[in-house]
């Protein structure tokens, strides 16, 4: 158990978790059913050698888990990633697949996963995006794996690729183009994987406004709260971009 007489600093800019704060060098947040297998799955990214996450520290005295805390500026406080960030995004993220690829969830694993995936062939983010991206000076880590579990490659980059080219209304489809290649560079896609992004993009950015929609619904949080503020606006003209311009961003990925 993790102990600590450090002062408490709530930490601003998440959507879903609450009551989140820093304490010294740890981040602590409330434990949900998902915790257990969310740890397990840090710990294996460790194992694995992969940098680019958060190591998890197991539990505070209020049952609270903790984790790292990475310094650095969020990715969506900064200016649109250059070509060369974009292609260092996509390494990341096919580092933090390989990793997952050997994990095996512990038996009774639970996981908190909002939108339900194409495929089922690895533990993926599932929320992949500037917002979730610290840029430290040493490393790149994506934080809040909440919402980590079962999905596939492209279901998570093409989640990525929404937020980090950005595609979404108002867009040039040819820069939106060669940024978006960049990204799938950076992964090191195959033909087949590059003739598949452009629709799994499309479908999970869809899959996001379809889940705002029912929680306005069905009062669902924290996605009735989201839709309140306005998120919906965004995500339905983003799928409509996306599916309006995917055989030209097909078509530039497979050039």
């Amino acid at each position: 158990m993790v102990r600590s007489e450090e002062a408490e600093v709530p930490l601003a800019g998440g959507n879903v978790s609450d009551a989140v704060v820093r304490v010294g060098a740890t981040v602590r947040k409330p434990a949900t059913a998902a915790t257990p297998a969310v740890e397990a799955f840090l710990d294996h990214l460790a194992a694995a050698g992969f940098t680019g996450a958060p190591r998890t520290r197991g539990r505070d005295a209020q049952g609270r888990h903790v984790l790292e805390y990475v310094p650095g500026p969020m990715a969506d406080t900064l200016p649109p990633m250059t070509p060369g960030e974009l292609h260092r995004v996509g390494a990341l993220i096919r580092s933090l697949h390989d990793a997952a690829a050997s994990f095996t969830p512990p038996p009774g694993a639970a996981w908190s996963v909002a939108i339900p995936p194409d495929r089922a062939d690895l533990v993926c983010h599932h929320d992949l995006a500037p917002w979730n991206l610290v840029r430290g000076q040493d490393r790149w880590v994506f934080i809040d794996f909440d919402g980590a579990g079962p999905g596939s490659r492209l279901w998570d980059l093409g989640y990525a690729a929404h937020g980090f080219v950005p595609l979404g209304p108002g867009g040039d489809p040819g820069r939106d183009a060669e940024r978006l290649c960049a990204l799938a560079e950076g992964y090191g896609l195959d033909r087949d994987q590059r003739a598949g992004l452009a629709a799994r993009t499309a479908e999970h950015v869809r899959g996001m406004f379809d889940l705002l929609m029912e929680g306005a619904r069905t009062g669902r949080q924290p996605w009735a709260r989201l839709h309140a503020q306005g998120h919906a606006d965004h995500w339905g003209p983003a799928a409509d971009y996306i599916d309006a311009h995917r055989a030209a961003f097909t078509a530039a990925l497979l050039a």
